[in-house]
């Protein structure tokens, strides 16, 4: 049976789970544009949860089933442990007019479709840097997804930062880079600022140059089409101060270091999901 189309102009989004990844999400579709705040809606037991999503204009309602009824398309946004009994509880209100997606790391389409009783679903595979409106999202559609809900699930992401299309086979490579990859990245700010203190830079500033270092670094190479390789000769002089500290992270092993912790985390997303 053919997926009838979302209704672009006018569709309407639940939050199965209110935790902070689906506050940042909500927040990010709204400060955008995407959509309206009371096209949105969600369901929490806590009352300060409650208050975050009502803080920026969205609905609550008493319960998830309410949630759901209310939705065209529905996000789910709980911990992997308990998403599949939400899933099931919820599964006769889950008609092929309802577009699923789940935020769920390490749980697959394959199973997702099968507790909800059809294919309409897309996972999503976001980062935490969501909260500040820089993610890396991957999108990977199941059977019954329509190419019009894959961008609409891009967009919906998109708010929040940057999105691509993999196929499912690529996520947990996926979780070793980009869901992962920004604690590596909080561990080189932490160093490079030590290494400001060790040369004599007072905390603070040490900390703040590592960061906005880090921070400018990484928009070069979102922004300007050169290879990373390219922008680290850019500032390499013959026998000049970069070449020294590069040297000294070449004799350290830190490119195959970063490699191997991209694959460790890898391959414990691969344990993870098998088990």
């Amino acid at each position: 049976m053919e997926a009838v189309p979302i209704p672009m102009e006018t569709y309407k989004l639940g939050f199965i789970g209110a935790g902070k990844m689906a506050e940042s999400i909500a927040r990010g579709i709204v400060q955008s544009g995407v959509l309206p705040p009371n096209r949105i809606a969600t369901f929490h037991p806590d009352a300060s949860r409650r208050q975050a999503f009502e803080s920026f204009g969205v609905h609550l309602h008493s319960k998830n089933d309410d949630v759901v009824e209310e939705s065209d398309v529905v996000i789910f946004s709980v911990k992997p442990q308990v998403v599949k009994d939400v899933v099931l509880q919820l599964r006769p209100l889950l008609s092929r007019k309802k577009l699923l997606v789940s935020i769920a790391a390490g749980v697959k389409l394959k199973d997702l479709q099968e507790w909800a009783g059809h294919s309409r679903f897309i996972r999503v595979m976001p980062n935490t840097p969501s909260a500040v409106g820089a993610a890396a999202s991957v999108l990977s559609l199941g059977g019954g997804a329509t190419e019009q809900d894959g961008d609409l699930i891009a967009k919906v992401f998109g708010s929040i930062g940057k999105t691509w299309k993999a196929d499912e086979k690529y996520f947990d490579a996926v979780t070793g880079l980009s869901g992962s990859g920004p604690a590596y990245i909080y561990l080189a700010i932490e160093a490079l600022a030590d290494g400001g203190v060790a040369a004599g830079l007072p905390r603070e500033l040490a900390l703040g140059l590592a960061s906005q270092t880090v921070f400018g670094a990484a928009s070069m190479a979102c922004h300007t089409g050169k290879h990373p390789g390219q922008l680290k000769d850019d500032v390499t002089s013959p026998g000049g101060t970069t070449i020294a500290g590069i040297h000294e992270l070449e004799k350290g092993g830190f490119r195959g270091i970063l490699m191997n912790a991209v694959v460790a985390a890898a391959k414990r997303s691969q344990e993870f999901s098998k088990s």
